[in-house]
């Protein structure tokens, strides 16, 4: 049996941006608050991470960086993921050079590929590596979907260890073919509650930037057996995650906590700030959930 390489809620965490590069002051001071919000895991460089506009150079300095401030206290999990598989390959050979305990592959999108390719493409990142490696399956980004019988194959590798599932509707088949041994996590936030309930093993989560300790305790409690808990949790944060994806994500999560006084910077183009009539109702949600007052 692979060992989980975390259970309960992982954090897509944000990258702070000034107009010269990465802010690593405050990018310290989120990785402290997630931590002590009782987050279990920290991914960074994903799709909130906004890594699709970070140099190498850059993208890994990051990494290592949180790697550097975590020390070892959870697992940091580096996004790696490329539509060139030479490129994945590096970055992920990067990532484990600093330090990170797993990497986080994407679909490769735009140019796609077959099922066949996608098994390719990721075999081909797994054997370069030494460290553990997550499937990132998200069809609204890519559009292209990693089939069951793909992950099934893929499970079969010795460090692929799961995926971060966003269609939810084939879930329950991913865990008919590929048991207990291969580890899913939810990639949506509204979605936490029915992928436990089909057997996952938590999230890899945007509202948690703001929410860390909700999104951790609504895992824990489906984990113990409170259910109900567990549901109550998801149900309330249903607002919550509309309005944290009225635009492009990570536009809103980064106003949201510009909002609640992080300071955490604008997202870099081509992504811009939020709508004016967005933004009010994104504030609108902070203040029914109680992070802002009215």
């Amino acid at each position: 049996m692979r060992k989980p390489i975390f259970t309960g809620a992982g954090v897509a965490i944000v990258t702070p941006f000034t107009e010269d590069g990465v802010d690593f002051e405050k990018l310290e001071e989120l990785i402290e608050f997630q931590i002590k919000e009782g987050i279990d895991a920290i991914i960074s460089c994903g799709t909130t991470g906004e890594a699709s506009t970070m140099p190498d150079e850059e993208h890994i300095g990051v990494v290592k960086f949180t790697v550097e401030k975590v020390k070892g206290r959870v697992p940091v999990i580096a996004g790696t993921g490329s539509n060139d598989t030479k490129h994945a390959i590096k970055l992920s050979k990067m990532a484990e050079d600093v330090g990170a305990d797993a990497i986080l592959s994407v679909t490769p999108y735009y140019n796609k590929t077959t099922q066949k390719g996608l098994y390719e493409h990721f075999k081909t990142i797994a054997q370069s590596i030494k460290i553990p490696m997550i499937l990132y399956n998200v069809p609204s980004r890519t559009n292209l979907n990693i089939n069951p019988e793909t992950l099934k194959a893929l499970s079969e590798i010795e460090n692929i260890y799961g995926v971060k599932e966003c269609n939810l509707l084939q879930v329950g088949e991913v865990v008919n073919l590929c048991g207990s041994d291969f580890h899913i996590y939810s990639g949506n936030d509204e979605h936490i509650f029915p992928v436990m309930a089909y057997g996952g093993l938590g999230v890899i989560s945007v509202m948690a930037n703001i929410i860390p300790k909700d999104t951790h305790d609504m895992v824990q409690l489906f984990l113990n057996g409170d259910i109900e808990g567990s549901r109550k949790l998801q149900l309330k944060a249903l607002n919550l995650v509309k309005a944290l994806f009225i635009e492009v994500n990570p536009i809103p999560v980064k106003a949201a906590m510009n909002l609640m006084g992080f300071n955490v910077g604008k997202c870099r183009m081509p992504l811009v700030e939020m709508s004016e009539k967005n933004l009010a109702l994104l504030k609108q949600e902070l203040i029914n959930y109680g992070l802002l007052k009215a």
